[in-house]
């Protein structure tokens, strides 16, 4: 069929439709303006993603704030599984978090269920990108981390959509005083259990001196068997 002929077929069909968008469902836009933001539940929050031989190991502290000052939650859990082998963790606005993963996971689900294989590591990161730069999520900067036939994966991702690969990432307002470590101590040759000590060295490090991060940390191991996701309130547990 020539060019011609193709773009007059497309002018037939209905206005909103078009060939090349992803297929996904509609979201809707946010009634709440900028100043009411102020008032909801934010994870000041310090969240780390990790690759290893293994996997990938996520951590997350516990402490949700309203408006940055009070601290409304001491037991939040910041990462979830979002498909049989990643997950994702939360920074920023908690209901816009708590949507965008429920959003992610729905998709993910009704993608293998529609072609009967799992999303792959590099396709589920785009589609976290194209929610984000399109979605009502407001303001949040998670990690997403995985694996899947190619190894293992890490994305930081950010609120206007950009998504970005790298051996390990730290996002949220302790994010410098765990990158400190992570800098120090990550190696390519990690295994699982020497990551976890690793991020969780980091989380305590932002815990000390973060006052929107605290309360314990999160763990989070991502091998090909699955998710596995413990909560710690002694950081001696694991250190």
């Amino acid at each position: 069929m020539r060019n011609d002929e193709f773009s007059r077929n497309l002018d037939r069909l209905e206005p909103e439709f078009n060939a090349y968008e992803p297929e996904v469902g509609s979201l809707p836009e946010s009634p709440l303006s900028a100043d009411e933001l102020d008032n909801v539940n934010k994870t000041g929050t310090t969240t780390i993603g990790i690759t290893t031989n293994e996997g990938v190991v996520m951590a997350t502290d516990m402490r949700a704030s309203l408006g940055g000052r009070f601290v409304s939650n001491k037991d939040v859990q910041k990462v979830e599984q979002v498909h049989p082998t990643a997950a994702l963790t939360m920074a920023g606005s908690v209901g816009g978090a708590q949507s965008f993963m429920r959003n992610v996971r729905v998709e993910a689900n009704l993608y293998e269920a529609r072609r009967g294989e799992q999303m792959s590591m590099e396709a589920l990161s785009t589609l976290c990108g194209n929610f984000l730069r399109g979605g009502p999520f407001f303001y949040v900067s998670p990690i997403l981390g995985g694996v899947d036939e190619e190894g293992s994966h890490v994305f930081s991702l950010d609120p206007a959509g950009g998504v970005m690969r790298d051996d390990y990432t730290v996002t949220g307002s302790g994010m410098q005083l765990a990158y400190g470590v992570l800098e120090q101590e990550f190696t390519d040759d990690l295994s699982n259990e020497e990551a976890k000590t690793v991020a969780a060295r980091g989380i305590k490090s932002a815990v000390e001196r973060d006052t929107g991060s605290g309360n314990g940390v999160f763990l989070c191991e991502i091998t090909t068997d699955g998710v596995d996701i413990v909560g710690h309130k002694d950081f001696d547990e694991v250190l």
